[in-house]
């Protein structure tokens, strides 16, 4: 028999990943159920090296570019009626959601 909700949130903008956990945690206070969470995750650096010119010229001749992937997880008991409210939360494109039951 399931027990609890895992929601993983990532996304690149720390803020909209903020305001993503907030929506949840009033979700889950208006329907009473137990929450554990937001566990932040370690952020995820994803760094990429580029040549500036084709030709080599100069010292200093690399960009480096950084993209940070942030990362969230809560854990709800199972309630359907938050499960409902959960669903309609809206999300920024910015952060990728996977709920799995657990």
């Amino acid at each position: 028999m399931p027990r609890y909700v895992r929601i993983r949130l990532a996304g690149t903008s720390i803020d909209d990943i903020n305001r993503v956990c907030e929506d949840i945690k009033n979700v889950v206070r208006r329907a009473g159920v137990k929450m554990r969470g937001p566990i932040p995750l370690p952020t995820e650096k994803l760094r990429v090296t580029v040549r500036k010119a084709p030709s080599g010229q100069g010292t200093h001749t690399f960009d480096h570019w950084e993209m940070r992937i942030h990362k969230r997880l809560i854990d709800i008991d199972i309630d359907e009626r938050a499960l409902r409210q959960l669903m309609r939360i809206r999300v920024p494109r910015t952060v990728r959601v996977e709920i799995k039951i657990i």
